[in-house]
């Protein structure tokens, strides 16, 4: 497969260096050409001629010269199509600058290289030559080093489009079409397809995977079985081992049953009479305490005789007291509330009086006022209240704007209340990465196998895979030719201390991992190590050992003041500096300490020799040609596996881990000091709600009394008649009468209430006094009561408690004793007598035979069970051996030695099986965050598109936009015109004129070759369609692209291009007309 690179910045610029370009094209019988050679400058080519004379056999050739397919070129269906009629054979030369930093294999094929295809009517060779003509290569896997190396893509339609790709795109208005031209030359078709290729091929494999999983299922079915038959066997033998036991003792059971039950009565008759002594103490303890008891209870109650005594006279007078004051209370309350009640209705009369009054008043002032000074008073208040409801409106409306100012720093509060999170949850993120790789700095420090001399640890370089791999080396090694060198990072130490480090892993870290050796068989037998020792991937370099350490000139270095990748290394093994200046371009990386610095050298200073810069916190910058990059660091990749001392390399990530939890901390209070302060506004604004609230009620309120005032002012007084003063006169004169009658009363009232409020005052200090003299003794004589019922409580419970145990020495422990006596008198008699007889001999003879006495003492001697309860337990076992042996006829150790066959077996197979899980899992995840970088990288080259388009059209004073879906595979082009004055955006090129849809395409095309990179590029007759003044715009722009992007350009058309400006850079070729 080609390479695939597609840069979001322009591309790489081959045009400096010389590498790539196409200096001459020789063609001999192939399609109409008999013999054509044609020489090509380094910038802008033009190759015009009329239809039909081989123009576009040119680009065919090119195609099949880099490797194409004929149904590729659509021109053919095979090879041999080609070959011009009545010839046998077609040859295409194609040559090849080759000069330059980005030169193929210089040493070997010099300035130029020479790339032949030769075609027949059986085969087709191609052939690679050096510039003195001398063939190099045959292979196709060189023709594709060299293609790869020089991202020569001929399917592009960027780098080479025919006829049949400019009619399908440049006048094309499909929305798909753009689409499949755009996903073509960005190649992400072609990383797509593959993809789903793989992502087919791995569901193929999990499939086979799942149907041999699912093939050992009934072997695993069977081996359960085995298992269980086996366990239920062992458990027949373990019966048949119990059950000779138990006749062993059951033959010994019978001579000994006497002796056990003369111990067993023994043993009962100590353990009852130790219970005596037990039971007497408790009994003798609590008479003991019986007596005290009955003492103090008789002392205490004389003590409270004469306490009764003295208090039953205090009890009698504080009773009466009680009495007394209750009834005193009483009556004064009722007064009080008649006293209230009378008070009430002469304060009503009052005020009756005063309204009657007013009401006389007002009558005598609307007959003195005359109607003008009226309406002068209502229009006055009528100013007043309307000058009240401008306030109140007033302060609605500043309410209602405090109320919006404090919604919107409710807002505010909440955004950054959601901004700290965001900021807590990124500390927290990079805590944890920080924690995982201090963890793993640890874990390579604690692995002592694997450290090299240096101090370096081997494992830093691959993991535990690493150790592995040295072993199988050091079990090949007679097999190499020379020791493999590996990894290159446990063979380079820094030089002035660890700085650097990091700068130095973001430069050479994908080759510290590799591995070196002498000869390409060195390299396949250490290939086989690898998988054997689970290393896939392994990377390993081919390189000649005898070489000597390079000395580099110093005209051949960067000349600046900063350090270099080289100087920076030490290594005792000369090999490994010698790749690390072949394969790493060490002695080309400058290190710089920060991004400003970096930038400076890079692109400022124009320093000779520099490949590459590298800061500390592992930027990367360089420029091709004119094109500068910066690439940020990589976050993925590890550093610190260079640090000469991994204590210091831990202590600092547990510094900045510490720093971190800190800026967490306090963005942890910031974040509840905003939540307080958020909680603040919200009761805030609360409250300037309910003022809003109220102001509108006031509001209200203000409006009605003047709508009210209005009204009056409206209405007419009407006149009072003479009758009704004198009414109300009269009505005076008597309430005031009433009142008089009322307040005589009143005071009788008052006089009482105080007379009965001194007296409770005085039943009060009465009842105070009385209970101060008599509290003392009343507490005492309380005290003591409760004494005394606390000691008769306890009396009564030691007498019950006495009593208990009384029975239970009378009633149990006397007689069970005399009863287990009685019992062993009968059976020492019993065992006299048996030890003299015949029968006694006779079970000791027996019990002998079945096996001798010292065998029952090793089986645990006499266990206290009885001869009728071993021989119901010998019973129970026979019949269940009897059953079990039943179940089974085949012989345990078949089976086991079955069992542990085919355990083997399947073991075997979920080892192997596991392993393919295990990768296809991994091959799963790895495709998966392919993808996912896939997908990421196609969005950023939509955007990308969008950019470089609309910064082509503005050249022109015009404006656009390019729509990408990659759900819906389609791709439309928006254009606005400088002279539309509408402001309308044309979403379809076809509503645009000629010669804007052309120039509009054009910029579109021209956007997608500013994101490919490659060496040459081809265009065929991309202008068949335009007319002349659309021609004219679009080959001015091209020439300018061209000329200003760098790369080399052919442009083939059966035009005029008399127009085309002229130039030292811009070489123009005609075409011999064809035949008749």
């Amino acid at each position: 497969m080609s390479d695939s690179r597609v840069y979001p910045e322009s591309s790489y610029s081959f045009q400096q260096s010389g590498a790539g370009i196409i200096t001459r094209i020789r063609l001999e019988n192939f399609m109409c050409h008999s013999s054509l050679q044609i020489e090509l400058g380094e910038w802008v080519n033009f190759i015009t001629g009329q239809n039909g004379s081989g123009k576009s056999a040119i680009l065919t050739a090119l195609c099949i010269a880099f490797g194409c397919r004929a149904k590729g070129t659509q021109r053919a269906s095979t090879l041999k199509d080609f070959i011009k009629t009545g010839c046998s054979y077609a040859l295409v030369q194609v040559e090849l600058k080759n000069q330059g930093g980005d030169a193929f294999k210089p040493e070997i094929y010099g300035p130029s290289i020479t790339i032949e295809r030769r075609i027949t009517e059986s085969s087709g060779t191609t052939v690679l030559k050096d510039h003195q003509g001398k063939r190099v290569a045959s292979r196709r896997q060189e023709l594709s080093e060299l293609v790869d190396h020089f991202n020569i893509d001929v399917e592009n339609p960027c780098v080479v489009m025919s006829q049949d790709k400019s009619r399908e795109f440049l006048h094309s208005g499909n929305d798909k079409d753009k689409f499949k031209f755009f996903f073509k030359a960005t190649l992400l078709q072609q990383v797509n397809d593959l993809l789903q290729s793989i992502y087919e091929h791995l569901n193929k494999a999990d499939a086979l995977v799942v149907e041999l999983e699912a093939a050992i299922r009934p072997i695993q079915l069977e081996l359960l079985e085995l298992q269980g038959k086996i366990k239920s066997m062992e458990q027949v033998e373990q019966i048949s081992l119990q059950a000779q036991q138990l006749k062993k003792k059951l033959a010994w059971a019978w001579v000994y049953d006497v002796d056990r039950q003369l111990q067993e009565q023994t043993a009962k008759i100590g353990k009852l009479k130790d219970r005596i002594p037990a039971c007497q103490a408790k009994i003798d303890a609590k008479l003991r305490k019986l007596e005290l008891l009955r003492d103090c209870f008789a002392k205490k109650k004389d003590q409270i005789a004469v306490m009764v005594e003295k208090t039953s006279e205090v009890r009698r007078r504080k009773d009466e007291l009680q009495q007394s004051i209750s009834s005193a209370t009483k009556e004064k309350l009722e007064l009080e509330q008649e006293h209230g009640r009378r008070n009430i209705s002469i304060q009503k009369m009052v005020k009756r009086v005063k309204l009657i009054e007013q009401q006389i008043q007002d009558i005598h002032e609307q007959h003195v006022k005359n109607t003008q000074a009226e309406e002068s008073e209502i229009e006055e208040k009528l100013k007043e209240l309307k000058h009240e409801v401008d306030s109140a409106n007033s302060t609605l409306s500043s309410l209602k704007e405090e109320e919006s100012a404090l919604a919107e720093e409710l807002s505010k509060g909440m955004n950054e209340i959601r901004k700290i999170a965001d900021e807590i949850e990124d500390y927290e993120k990079k805590y944890r990465e920080i924690t995982s790789y201090v963890r793993e700095l640890q874990r390579n420090q604690t692995n002592k196998v694997g450290t090299t001399a240096s101090g370096l640890v081997v494992t830093a370089f691959g993991g535990d895979r690493v150790i592995s791999l040295l072993r199988a080396i050091e079990r090949q090694h007679h097999r190499f030719k020379r020791p493999p060198i590996g990894p290159i990072g446990a063979h380079v130490t820094l030089v002035n201390g660890d700085r650097w480090a990091p700068a130095v892993e973001q430069a050479i870290g994908k080759l510290l991992n590799a591995f070196i050796v002498t000869d390409h068989k060195d390299a396949l037998l250490l290939r086989n190590c690898a998988r054997d020792s689970n290393y896939n991937h392994l990377q390993i370099i081919i390189y000649d050992f005898a070489r000597p350490r390079m000395r580099l000139p110093q005209h051949m270095l960067p000349q600046t003041k900063h350090p270099t990748t080289l100087s920076l290394l030490n290594s005792d093994n000369p090999t490994v500096i010698n790749v690390l200046v072949d394969m790493g371009n060490v002695e080309r990386q400058v290190l710089v300490t920060d991004y400003d610095e970096g930038k400076a050298v890079a692109f400022e200073q124009r320093i000779s020799n520099l490949k590459e810069v590298y800061t500390l916190d592992g930027h990367k910058m360089f420029s091709r040609g004119s094109v500068q990059t910066i690439l940020p660091s990589n976050k993925k990749l590890r550093t610190g596996r260079l640090c000469s001392s991994y204590d210091e390399k831990i202590k600092d990530l547990e510094r900045e881990a510490s720093n971190v939890q800190e800026e967490a901390q306090q963005c942890r209070r910031r974040k509840r000091d905003s939540e307080d302060t958020f909680q603040d506004l919200q009761h805030h604004l609360q409250s300037v709600k309910r003022k809003c609230t109220s102001a509108e009620r006031n509001l209200m309120s203000k409006k009605l009394a003047l709508q009210d005032v209005k009204n009056s002012l409206a209405a007419e007084a009407s006149q009072p008649s003479a009758s009704t003063v004198d009414e109300l006169c009269q009505e005076i004169s008597s309430i005031q009468e009433e009142i008089k009658e009322k307040e005589i009363s009143l005071e009788n009232i008052r006089m009482s209430v105080n007379e009965s409020k001194a007296k409770v005052k005085n039943l009060k200090l009465s009842f105070e006094s009385l209970c101060e003299s008599a509290k003392e003794e009343i507490e005492a004589f309380e005290k003591a009561e409760r004494e005394l019922m606390e000691i008769e409580k306890d009396l009564h419970s030691s007498e019950a408690e006495k009593a208990h145990y009384e029975s239970v020495m009378n009633k149990k422990v006397y007689p069970d004793i005399e009863k287990a006596e009685k019992e062993y008198e009968e059976l020492n008699v019993l065992h006299k007598l048996m030890f003299y007889s015949l029968k006694f001999q006779d079970s000791c003879g027996k019990a002998s035979i079945i096996c001798p006495e010292s065998e029952i003492e090793a089986l645990g001697g006499r266990d206290g069970s009885t001869p009728e309860q071993l021989s119901a337990q010998l019973n129970k076992l026979n019949q269940r051996l009897q059953h079990e042996s039943q179940r089974y006829s085949e012989c345990i150790e078949d089976l086991r030695v079955l069992y542990e066959e085919k355990e083997r077996k399947i073991s075997r197979k979920q080892q192997t099986y596991k392993a393919f899980r295990e990768k296809l899992d991994a091959c799963r995840k790895a495709l998966d965050l392919r993808f996912s970088k896939f997908q990421r990288n196609a969005t950023l080259l939509k955007r990308q598109l969008t950019w470089k388009f609309n910064g082509h059209l503005g050249k022109k004073g015009i404006s656009g936009h390019i729509k990408i879906s990659y759900e819906e595979k389609t791709l439309s082009i928006e254009v606005k015109m400088p002279q539309d004055a509408s402001s309308r955006t044309v979403r379809d090129t076809r509503g645009l004129s000629g010669g804007e849809r052309s120039f509009s395409t054009l910029c579109f095309a021209l956007a997608l070759h500013d994101m490919t990179e490659a060496p040459f590029r081809a265009m065929d007759e991309f202008d068949v369609f335009m007319d002349a003044v659309s021609r004219k715009i679009s080959l001015d722009t091209l020439v300018d692209f061209a000329l200003a992007q760098g790369s080399q350009w052919i442009f083939i058309t059966p035009h005029d291009i008399s127009l085309v400006k002229q130039g030292q850079k811009i070489k123009k070729q005609q075409m011999a007309a064809p035949r008749p």
